[in-house]
C-alpha cells in the first residue's frame, strides 16, 4: 500500500480543488442567471457529482456483478445522508428550505419505496429501468416548470457578468467535476484493492468502499459548500444525488444488463436501510428547519453503527 500513497494524496488534493472550483463556479452561475443555489445544487451539482456512481454501476452491470451495481447506488444514498449531511452539519448548522420538506424529501422516500416494490420479484428488469429513467425525466420537467413559474411570479434580477466571466464560471464547474471524478477514482482504486485483499464480498465492497468512494465528490462538494456558507448547495447536492442514484444510476444499470440487475434479499435489505435514513431526515428537517451540529453527529453515529453491523454479519 506504500506505493499507492502518492496516488491517494493526489486524489485527495484533486477532490479538494475540484470541490472548491465546482461550488464557486456553480454559485456564480446561479447568481448570474437568477437561478436559486438550491436548484443548482439539486441538478447540475448533484448530477455531476453522481457521475462516478453512474459509471461504476453501469460497468458492474455490464460485467455481470449485479450486487456491486445495486450496492453502489443504494450504499451511496445511505452514505450521502448519514455521513455527508452529518459532516457538513458539523462544519456549520445547515438551513433546510421548506420546499425540500414538501417536495424533494417526500419524493426521495416515494422513489425508494418504488425501487423496493420493483425489486420484490428478485430483480430490476430493463422495463423497470426504463420506468425509473422516465420518472427522472418527469422530475426534471417539474423542476423546469417550477423554475419558470417562480421567475414569472417574482423575477430575480440576475447579477450582471460579462461573457468572459460567465465562460470562466462554466469552466470552473467543468474543471471541478473533472477533478472530482479523477480524484475519487484514484482514492477508490487503492481502497477497493485493500478491501479485496482482506477478503470482503462484492456486496460489502459495493455498500461500503465503492459507495463511499464514489460519494467522495458529493462529500467534498457539500463540505466545501458548508465551509463557504452555500448551505442550499450542500443540502440540495445530497438530495439531488440520491434521487439521481435511484432513478438515473439504477435505471441505466438495469437497461445496460439484458437480464436486468438482481435485487434479492440482500439488496432489498440495503434499500430498506437507505429508506430508513431518508425517513430519519423528516423529523430533523421539520424541527427548526435546520440540521444542527448535534443532529449531524447523530447521523454519523448512525452510519457507524450500520457499518459495524454490516461488517459483523456472518452472511456478508
Amino acid at each position: 500500500m506504500a506505493s499507492s500513497l502518492p496516488a491517494l494524496i493526489a486524489g485527495l488534493a484533486m477532490l479538494v480543488l475540484g470541490a472548491e472550483a465546482l461550488v464557486r463556479g456553480a454559485a456564480r452561475l446561479a447568481a448570474a442567471f437568477g437561478v436559486s443555489s438550491l436548484v443548482i445544487g439539486l441538478t447540475i451539482v448533484a448530477f455531476g457529482t453522481s457521475a462516478p456512481e453512474l459509471s461504476v454501476s453501469v460497468l458492474a452491470a455490464l460485467r455481470g456483478v449485479p450486487d456491486l451495481a445495486v450496492g453502489n447506488a443504494v450504499g451511496s444514498n445511505s452514505f450521502n445522508i448519514l455521513v455527508i449531511l452529518g459532516l457538513a452539519a458539523l462544519v456549520t448548522p445547515l438551513a433546510v428550505r421548506r420546499r425540500l420538506v414538501r417536495q424533494e424529501l417526500p419524493l426521495l422516500i416515494a422513489v425508494t419505496l418504488l425501487v423496493m416494490g420493483l425489486g420484490l420479484n428478485g430483480s430490476l428488469s430493463c422495463l423497470d429501468g426504463a420506468l425509473l429513467l422516465a420518472v427522472l425525466v418527469g422530475y426534471l420537467t417539474l423542476l423546469g416548470w417550477q423554475l419558470h413559474e417562480a421567475k414569472a411570479a417574482s423575477p430575480v434580477r440576475p447579477r450582471v457578468r460579462s461573457r468572459r466571466h460567465l465562460l470562466l464560471d462554466a469552466t470552473l464547474v467543468l474543471v471541478g467535476l473533472a477533478l472530482l471524478v479523477q480524484g475519487s477514482q484514484r482514492l477508490l482504486g487503492g481502497a477497493t484493492a485493500l478491501a479485496l485483499a482482506l477478503g470482503a464480498s462484492p456486496r460489502v465492497i459495493g455498500l461500503t468502499v465503492v459507495a463511499a468512494g464514489t460519494s467522495l465528490p458529493e462529500l467534498a462538494t457539500s463540505v466545501m459548500a458548508a465551509i463557504r456558507h452555500e448551505r442550499d448547495i450542500a443540502v440540495g447536492n445530497v438530495l439531488g444525488s440520491n434521487l439521481f442514484n435511484l432513478l438515473g444510476v439504477l435505471g441505466a444499470a438495469a437497461l445496460a444488463s439484458p437480464g436486468g440487475v438482481a435485487a434479492g434479499a440482500g439488496p432489498r435489505l440495503d434499500i430498506a436501510v437507505s429508506l430508513l435514513a431518508a425517513l430519519a431526515c423528516l423529523p430533523i428537517f421539520i424541527s427548526g428547519g435546520r440540521i444542527s451540529r448535534l443532529e449531524g453527529a447523530l447521523m454519523l453515529a448512525g452510519y457507524g453503527a450500520y457499518l459495524g453491523w454490516l461488517i459483523a454479519r456472518p452472511s456478508s
